[in-house]
């Protein structure tokens, strides 16, 4: 057992979390941004994306990089949820010019979302958020939100969009050149099966892995495992979506993310892939 979380401590340093959630929040968090980051200064890790349902994250990611002192960087991005106006291409493109790395469509204002029910933390009764007219196309504000990633050279993300929405937003955007992300499509409000997973991965799509949906119980890590095999290391990267009261911090959460990867007999290099290669290319 300490050969293998030695391993996975290896393993882990110079890697990424791209799916943190931090205080300040709307939400009860376990650590703040500074205590994030100084944990993942203390992995020897590259970096972490510190992810707000509610505001963008990308000047907070700014300062700390500026004042921390530490050598693992903070990345930001920005959800289109209503506090920022939905799917509005100027609060993505204000998040950007402050060094944000993502834009999400809505996560838990979106339609999809909301229709299982409010989760814990919500404080304001909403519509729901859809990205299709009536004719099943993106609106026209979504292909707005698109061109601005690409003009940054960014990554726009899926958020918690239903399915049929998500494949049919990273289709479009991959047809524009946008680095596009299918977010944790093993969780039961967004899941995508495995075969469209991997369908996906062909246009370019990379494909979020979050320990989240393992721990809590949303998807048997045999389920996740085999989709991580059918879609092919090299457009998967690895995620905690970690940071809620009560649960194990981000880091510990990518080391048993890492150990479970192990255990069911994925190399050394393969893991690399997931926690290093992967995410550093979408940051870069």
């Amino acid at each position: 057992m300490e050969h293998e979380q030695q391993k996975a401590a290896e393993l882990l340093e110079g890697g990424y979390d791209l799916h943190v959630h931090s205080f300040p929040s709307h939400m009860k968090r376990r650590l703040d941004d500074v205590e994030v980051l100084q944990q993942a200064d203390e992995a020897k890790m590259a970096g972490v994306l510190i992810k707000n349902h509610y505001e963008s994250t990308a000047a907070r990611a700014a300062l700390l990089n500026k004042r921390s002192g530490l050598s693992t960087k903070a990345y930001g991005g920005v959800v289109l949820n209503w506090p920022v106006g939905g799917l509005n291409p100027y609060a993505a493109e204000s998040a950007l010019r402050l060094g944000a790395s993502f834009v999400w469509l809505p996560t838990r204002d979106a339609a999809n979302c909301l229709a299982y029910g409010n989760m814990e933390g919500d404080f304001f009764n909403r519509p729901g958020i859809g990205i299709l007219d009536e004719d099943g196309k993106l609106l026209p504000a979504v292909y707005e939100v698109l061109e601005v990633v690409r003009r940054y050279h960014a990554v726009f993300a899926t958020g918690h969009v239903s399915p049929k929405e998500s494949v049919i937003a990273c289709r479009a955007a991959r047809q524009m050149g946008v680095r596009t992300v299918l977010t944790h499509p093993e969780w039961k409000r967004t899941a995508v099966p495995g075969e469209i997973q991997a369908q996906l991965a062909q246009l370019g799509v990379v494909i979020e892995k979050d320990w989240m949906n393992i721990a809590d119980g949303y998807s048997p890590a045999e389920d996740m495992l085999h989709n991580i095999r059918l879609v092919g290391c090299g457009h998967v990267f690895l995620a905690t979506d970690r940071g809620q009261m009560g649960k194990e911090t981000p880091r510990e959460g990518m080391l048993r993310f890492i150990g479970l990867l192990l255990e069911h007999g994925f190399s050394d290099q393969e893991i690399k892939t997931m926690v290093h290669s992967v995410p550093e290319s979408l940051l870069n």
